[in-house]
């Protein structure tokens, strides 16, 4: 239950002070986002932390002035793969198998399966399916930042080519999806602070089949 307790708590921070968030704490929401389950458990994103302000205050105007870019004490970026490469996928089975003390003949199968499904995808549909995966992990940083009473604001507003731009993204092959502001809550200039979360209630939201 105190997993709900954390969500009720929680809510899309909009203004922040400027603490400094523990380092121990920002860990903890880091693991918390490696430890999040992906496609296949390939994990086809990598994660920047920015704390630089310099450099936040360069991706602010990107993300049409979004004051949390700036604000916040971490800013994280969620950028995909750009592609599912037989190079990617395969060094993703060797780093599993020594893992996991496996011969390659215990995963080729799965392996083989998984560059011909791929294969099949346009790019940009690969790329689509990275950034789905990215949302997970964002997903498992939310709920680990409520855990630890870090406030967070998930982010789709920026301009993703230059934000890729500005952060060389496309030389590593890798394409933005995601922000996550991170720090503590401005509770006296934030307007939507102590207001009550709206849902759907339950039986808006799912419906059981028989």
């Amino acid at each position: 239950m105190a997993l709900l307790d954390s969500l009720h708590w929680r809510y899309a921070t909009k203004s922040y002070t400027a603490e400094t968030i523990a380092q121990d704490q920002l860990e903890f929401i880091l693991e918390a986002i490696r430890l999040a389950p992906s496609s296949s458990g390939l994990q086809p994103y990598t994660v920047f932390v920015i704390r630089d302000p310099a450099l936040r205050a360069r991706l602010r105007p990107l993300c049409y002035d979004q004051a949390q870019i700036t604000q916040a004490s971490h800013l994280l970026v969620f950028a995909a793969w750009d592609a599912y490469t037989a190079e990617r996928i395969n060094g993703f089975f060797q780093f599993s198998n020594d893992i996991r003390q496996l011969p390659g003949s215990v995963t080729d199968d799965y392996r083989l399966s998984l560059l011909d499904s791929f294969g099949a995808m346009s790019q940009a549909q690969q790329t689509a399916h990275a950034a789905k995966q990215c949302y997970i992990a964002l997903g498992f940083g939310l709920l680990a930042a409520a855990e630890a009473r870090i406030d967070a604001s998930p982010m789709e507003g920026f301009d993703n080519q230059a934000v890729d731009e500005l952060l060389q993204l496309p030389e590593q092959g890798l394409h933005s999806a995601v922000l996550l502001a991170l720090g503590h809550r401005d509770s006296d200039n934030d307007w939507l602070v102590g207001m009550k979360k709206v849902r759907r209630d339950k039986a808006q939201l799912f419906i059981e089949l028989p």
